[in-house]
């Protein structure tokens, strides 16, 4: 069919000069489905192309946004929490286990702070007994790397409520807020709970794919573009996949080496693939390779990676995704951007740079330093921030298939 939007520069003007008509597009396909109460959206932008490449439902860098921008979280949580029951006042978060890392308790910090602006009493609990074994109490108090001071208390499932076990704490939790990834999933019947979960439970790692997201996302990228006769190409990776892999016996790894190179072979010159494990975040399990030949000859440190990731989590299917090679720079340092979206609303961001990575690389490794990117001025025709209009929208698109995913799983039955 014939494009009314064909290159990247015209994407840009055109998102910017039509913003309003493409997020209400964008919200009345929203209205069909289960949303993500949070999500964040990695984004490569390369000389050719806008393309997301990540997908995060538990994000765990709140701490790295404008104060403005927290501000309009704030706003898009407490309509969330509206949908479900009119002021809300009681609040649980239930976070991550590895609360020795204290930038994840700066983001804890800022995510209690974001959700108490929406006029509720906030309180983080867990049911992991495990941290508050070395206490001997039922609560601990932390510190956070910037200094703030966190209480997490012990709770528990009773009457298929979650209750504080000490009996001097109240929880009486309208929602609860699961910032747990769950790539080993909890010891909790979900189903049975009768508090309000988001997001959802049963879309943490231990049931989701990559692989399953960008099949989700390259038919939603295809419909919206068709909508408005946009050149698909022009806002995603290309990728395929491998299933029944095992990085330690190398069964499968012919298999990857084969699709590496057939994908590379639609690319341009000199380009590279990420190789992916399909589950699991925070960076791990991710291979940039050049050839098939780097997969064969992979050497036991790089496959022990690739095998294993956060929680133990055997890796057994990868995404092998076109390397969009990013054109961001920030102190002359290779840069991506990241989109937190709150009740499927973009509400802020930062640019990962990383000074010892190259433009192909994964940036998110070790050397990563965040910049805070404001979004909150976005509006219809506002050149100065186009480029943000761009990210604002990818990333919408992007939370847009992972709720067409969230319908999918948690349609699938419970064990």
């Amino acid at each position: 069919m014939p494009y009314k939007v064909n290159d990247k520069s015209e994407l840009e003007k055109f998102l910017c000069s039509h913003w309003d008509i493409i997020n209400e597009w964008i919200d009345n396909e929203q209205k069909k489905l289960p949303q993500p109460v949070t999500s964040s959206v990695d984004i490569r932008e390369s000389k050719i192309k806008y393309a997301p490449v990540d997908h995060n439902m538990y994000p765990a860098g709140f701490n790295n946004l404008c104060n403005k921008d927290l501000l309009k979280c704030a706003d898009n949580f407490k309509e969330c929490f509206e949908q479900i029951r009119h002021g809300v006042k009681k609040v649980g978060i239930l976070p991550e286990s590895h609360t020795k890392n204290k930038y994840y308790l700066d983001h804890l910090y800022k995510l209690k702070s974001t959700i108490e602006m929406t006029g509720a009493e906030v309180l983080i609990f867990s049911p992991d007994p495990e941290l508050f074994k070395e206490e001997q109490k039922h609560w601990i108090k932390l510190e956070s790397f910037s200094g703030h001071e966190l209480i997490i208390h012990e709770g528990k499932v009773i009457d298929n409520i979650f209750r504080s076990v000490d009996a001097s704490v109240e929880f009486n939790f309208e929602v609860i807020i699961l910032n747990n990834d769950q790539s080993v999933p909890l010891d909790i019947n979900w189903g049975h709970l009768k508090t309000p979960v988001l997001p959802s439970p049963f879309v943490g790692w231990f049931r989701r794919q990559k692989i399953k997201h960008f099949d989700h996302y390259k038919e939603t990228a295809e419909k919206f573009c068709s909508h408005f006769k946009i050149n698909p190409d022009l806002i995603q990776a290309q990728f395929t996949s491998v299933e029944n892999v095992d990085f330690n016996t190398k069964e499968g790894l012919e298999e990857i080496a084969r699709e590496v190179d057939r994908l590379i072979s639609k690319l341009p010159e000199k380009s590279s693939v990420f190789v992916k494990a399909s589950q699991g975040t925070y960076g791990m399990g991710i291979s940039v390779v050049s050839s098939g030949d780097e997969i064969i000859s992979m050497n036991r440190k790089v496959r022990n990676k690739m095998d294993v990731g956060k929680g133990n989590l055997k890796f057994t299917s990868v995404l092998i995704q076109e390397g969009v090679e990013t054109v961001v720079k920030y102190d002359d340092a290779p840069a991506e951007v990241t989109i937190y979206l709150v009740n499927g609303k973009s509400s802020g961001g930062f640019m990962r740079t990383n000074p010892l990575r190259g433009t192909q690389a994964n940036l998110n490794a070790q050397g990563m330093i965040y910049q805070k990117l404001c979004l909150s001025d976005i509006k219809q025709d506002c050149d100065h921030t186009i480029k943000e209009a761009v990210y604002s929208v990818i990333a919408r698109l992007s939370v847009l298939a992972a709720s067409h995913e969230m319908k999918e799983l948690m349609n699938q039955p419970t064990e």
